[in-house]
Order: C-alpha cells, then structure tokens, then sequence
C-alpha cells in the first residue's frame, strides 16, 4: 500500500497523523525494507554529488 497525503491546504498536524497511521499500518519487515531502500537512495545521491565514502577521500600515501 503506497498512500498519498492530499491537501490543498498545508496542515501539519494532519500530515503527521497520516505519516504515523501509515507507518502502524506496515509490518517490522516492511519498514525496515524501507529504511534500508532510502539509505541506499541517500548513498547514490551523495556519491552522485560528489560526496565520496570518508577512506577514499583520507587516503594517505605512506612512505
């Protein structure tokens, strides 16, 4: 079930309580599905950017 908050006026209240109801309405597994599909999301859009992994970019030469 993928469900769509529409109003036509910004009502933060009613907002939350539909985020909320919908998150009770998903399964453990369902949500940690989701969690871990929106890091991956973040990744790509970081590494898109520019923002690489913190050991590529402190790599140091040792001699």
């Amino acid at each position: 079930m993928n469900a769509v908050y529409k109003s036509d006026k910004n009502n933060e209240k009613k907002e939350l309580e539909f985020e909320l109801k919908y998150q009770k309405s998903l399964s453990l597994t369902e949500r940690f599905r989701m969690m871990t599909g929106q890091s991956k999301l973040i990744l790509e859009m970081l590494i898109k950017n520019g923002h690489r992994k913190p050991f590529e970019v402190i790599k140091r030469a040792r001699g």
